[in-house]
């Protein structure tokens, strides 16, 4: 699925910055929100797919969960750097923000049955530093109910290209296509220790840049199994995670080229 025609991307930008004011406004005037902030640390050898050079890697992160009275938000920044000096994950940031809408909690009724536990609407933003990429995704959230996850969704959304492109000294533009997107955090226990599962899957359609130049479709998945290593050496509980993280690109960015790479991960929760 692509997107074309001037007018009605500019339509489909336009309802997107309303639909993002509106859950802000909602947001702010909700009443007191819940947080919960995680610092990452992760290290590992990432692929340049420009190069096709794999190099060690680090990745801080920060990344927030917020529930409030009408909905919940997500979003995350990562700082990378990297042993190579060829322009690629040298002290950039990448950063995502998700505020999503729940239709039960807006309407005060049940919505959905059976596995499924809600509805939500979402109006994300995805923003890359060096390559001056900005992405508008709105779009829907189905919310499962599955024994042993604190949460399951599943999303569907539009992926607007709001980049400057070659122009502004970033990446080249692209038109428009669709993300699908799930996301996970699941519980388990062996023994007496204490195991998370938790990340996202996503795919997202082919798209052509302002060269005329066409990407196929791409698939990012990020799982991490993580131990509650904080409990495990007697403090408290949801604190401190060590672990891995996989991480499996294809055509990352915009290239022909796989990645299937494995992290060393540090968690801290605030």
């Amino acid at each position: 699925m692509r997107l074309r025609g001037a007018t009605s991307i500019a339509r489909l930008r336009r309802r997107f910055f309303v639909a993002a004011g509106v859950l802000l406004l909602l947001a702010l005037t909700s009443g007191p929100a819940t947080a919960q902030t995680e610092f990452h640390f992760q290290f590992g050898e990432l692929l340049n797919p420009f190069s096709a050079q794999e190099e060690e890697s680090f990745v801080l992160t920060l990344q927030q969960a917020t529930q409030w009275k009408y909905g919940d938000s997500f979003f995350f920044v990562d700082y990378l750097d990297d042993k190579g000096s060829d322009g690629f994950n040298e002290r950039d940031f990448y950063g995502e923000w998700y505020p999503t809408a729940s239709l039960g909690k807006l309407t005060g009724k049940t919505v959905g049955g059976g596995p499924l536990a809600d509805v939500g609407f979402i109006a994300g933003v995805n923003a890359a530093g060096d390559a001056k990429v900005v992405k508008y995704l709105p779009g829907l959230r189905l919310a499962w109910k599955a024994a042993g996850f604190i949460f399951l969704n599943t999303d569907l959304m539009l992926y607007l290209d709001g980049s400057s492109g070659v122009g502004a000294g970033g990446a080249p533009r692209t038109d428009d296509s669709y993300c699908f997107n799930v996301n996970w955090l699941y519980l388990f226990l062996a023994g007496e220790q204490s195991f998370q599962i938790t990340g996202h899957a996503e795919y997202i359609g082919s798209v052509t840049n302002e060269f005329g130049q066409t990407y196929g479709g791409s698939t990012l998945a990020q799982p991490q199994f993580r131990w509650d290593a904080g409990k495990a050496f007697g403090g408290d509980a949801g604190k401190l995670f060590a672990g891995i993280k996989y991480q499996y690109w294809s055509n990352k960015l915009g290239t022909e080229e796989d990645e299937s790479a494995v992290q060393l991960l540090v968690a801290w929760q605030l």
